[in-house]
């Protein structure tokens, strides 16, 4: 299915809005606001070059940003942080009484959006554009690993503009790192640098890059292939060669230089308790993340409800399996184990493992029209991903299509060992990454001209993480595991999975767990291999609170519509329910008031 349709229509009024100026006098309050939201966006664009390219926005106009990076440095960080504080003075002038309800959410999201950017200046690390991540550099953050995979996935090579473009991007990677490594650098003299392991996990991937022939990188690979496919001469290639080992190499080794003599004084605590204002710290992210406010302790014992409703209902259908010897745990853990539920650790393994959940995609989307009066128009493939990056990155993610239909959307699968994906839980993957989960969800919002740009791809993970959660539910419930009793296992075992995260994310951060402890309680509770199980723990490490978004996201997904099949009983309409989510991504808090607006429930 191609996307270029979709420009023709909301697509092109985005495009229109770039070339309009930003604030010629609208005649209404709400004209002058989406001018307004339309003008921040392509401000931000403009610092954010990767991000015009994932969006298909870097041409005409905006050709240049094809052969940039973003600036990384601290100049870089503190430019977007006063773009931030001058967007919320503009914004504030708008008199909000003056607007539309439609509007008005606008005015609520982005005005909270603008607020979280600004907040985390007061730790002085860690806080970039409202993630709350506290490490420079680690196997989740940091160029090293973000931009290969970038140059690799989303730089598309036409003609010999595209490739003289993707040449200047690797010029511009080694000033991407020295901005990282000077950053990186002054929060190690706070003390803020990750813990052991980590850096371990990290030196591993910078050697991944680093320990073989320029040619081999992807960064050249990759761009050589491209060059060929589109019938040009090989000669830039070798300039790339060049580059990768002149330039991009002697970066990478400062990098890891630094990250060699942190290793050296780096703790074992797992915790961000022990950085500076750390207690806030978490606090922030945590918020910052569910959108909502809950202590860490609060966020524990919910996190312990769960685990033990979720378990009980594990129980009774493993018992139904004849499976009732031990707890829970031991139980997932021996139906990991069983042959039939493991593709082979093979190439071939992986190719049928991949060949599945394509079939589940097409599955689903045969189905969608029975929950939703609105489904994506962009087509969504799944890939594995890079092998260069597969030892720190998550089990599975989500990379939005582009905005032009050059590009699909992508759900990334981790095949570094599939034992860590058995069979039973894989649809259930499928459902939270692609349809109706992140997929849907995503490209609904970015295919709608009712909502301004600023909006379209509003990261909210509370909202985003809770829905792809809820989704996971609602195919349960539109019988997708019906006569496949493992299959509901699986679904059952991802909730559980996430309840989890609510104890061990809060147990590190908050209570003063070590990195064993969390990694044997998730084990333990979930039955999740253990390579896989270690990586999150990992995650959670180096990216606090995000991981208590899911389940407090699906709780709040779940009490909502409970609210709204209440009160509106036999007329209750599952798809206008849904049609929430035409509005774009907004804070769970603002969720909230919206759906009960849009029911009538006082």
């Amino acid at each position: 299915m191609n996307r270029r349709q979709f420009l023709a229509t909301s697509g092109a009024t985005a495009l229109t809005a770039a070339t309009t100026p930003a604030f010629a006098q609208p005649a209404t309050a709400d004209a002058r606001l989406r001018a307004m939201l339309d003008g921040f966006f392509y401000e931000r664009l403009a610092d954010s070059p990767e991000q015009a390219t994932r969006l298909g926005l870097d041409t005409g106009e905006r050709a240049a940003l094809r052969g940039k990076l973003s600036d990384t440095s601290a100049a870089g960080v503190a430019r977007d942080l006063a773009r931030s504080k001058a967007q919320a003075r503009q914004l504030a002038s708008i008199d909000r009484a003056a607007l539309s309800d439609a509007s008005k959410l606008d005015y609520d999201v982005v005005t909270y959006q603008l607020a979280r950017s600004i907040g985390g200046e007061r730790f002085g690390y860690g806080e970039t554009a409202g993630r709350y991540a506290p490490y420079v550099l680690s196997q989740l953050t940091g160029s090293y690993r973000e931009t290969p995979d970038f140059l690799d996935s989303q730089h598309r090579v036409r003609d010999a503009a595209d490739a003289d473009a993707y040449l200047a991007r690797l010029e511009a990677f080694p000033a991407s790192m020295d901005g990282e490594l000077a950053r990186q650098k002054a929060d190690a003299a706070k003390g803020v640098f990750a813990p052991d392991y980590i850096l371990d996990t990290t030196l591993k991937m910078q050697a991944a890059l680093r320990d073989q022939p320029a040619a081999q990188t992807v960064l050249v690979a990759s761009f050589a292939k491209k060059l060929a496919a589109a019938g040009l001469p090989p000669e830039r290639g070798r300039q790339a060669e060049q580059i990768v080992a002149e330039k991009i190499f002697p970066a990478l080794d400062r990098q890891r230089a630094l990250v060699q003599a942190l290793r050296v004084k780096a703790s074992h605590d797992a915790g961000v308790w022990r950085l500076p204002d750390g207690e806030a710290f978490y606090a922030a992210a945590a918020e910052a993340a569910t959108t909502t406010a809950l202590t860490g302790d609060e966020i524990h014992q919910i996190g312990l409800d769960q685990v033990a409703q979720i378990s009980a209902r594990i129980d009774t259908i493993l018992k139904g399996e004849g499976m009732s010897q031990g707890r829970v745990g031991e139980r997932l853990v021996a139906l990991n184990q069983r042959p039939d539920q493991l593709f082979p650790n093979t190439d071939a393994g992986r190719e049928a493992l991949l060949a599945q959940l394509n079939l589940q995609i097409i599955a689903m989307q045969k189905r969608l029209g029975e929950a939703f009066n609105t489904v994506p128009k962009a087509p969504v493939e799944v890939r594995r991903v890079p092998v260069t990056v597969q030892a720190g990155a998550p089990g599975g993610y989500y990379q939005n299509a582009s905005l032009d239909g050059s590009r699909p959307a992508i759900y990334y699968i981790n095949l570094r060992d599939t034992f860590d994906r058995p069979k039973f839980g894989l649809a259930t993957l499928t459902h939270h990454e692609a349809v109706p989960g992140h997929h849907l969800q995503v490209s609904v919002a970015l295919e709608s001209d009712a909502i301004p740009m600023i909006r379209r791809r509003g990261g909210y993970s509370g909202y985003s993480e809770g829905w792809a959660l809820y989704s996971e539910q609602l195919a349960d419930e539109m019988g997708m595991f019906d006569g496949d009793p493992l299959g509901q296992v699986g679904y059952l075992q991802s909730l559980l999975f996430r309840a989890t995260r609510l104890v061990v994310d809060s147990g590190m951060h908050v209570k003063r767990w070590s990195r064993e402890k969390a990694t044997d309680y998730l084990i333990a509770t979930t039955g999740i291999a253990r390579g896989r199980s270690q990586g999150e723990i990992d995650r959670y490490t180096v990216w606090p609170g995000q991981a208590c978004s899911y389940k407090i996201g699906h709780t709040v997904w779940n009490d909502l519509r409970a609210e709204v099949k209440k009160k509106q009983g036999a007329a209750f309409d599952i798809k206008a329910f849904h049609d929430v989510l035409t509005l774009g991504a907004m804070p769970l808090d603002i969720l909230k008031q919206t759906v009960r607006q849009r029911a009538g429930i006082v």
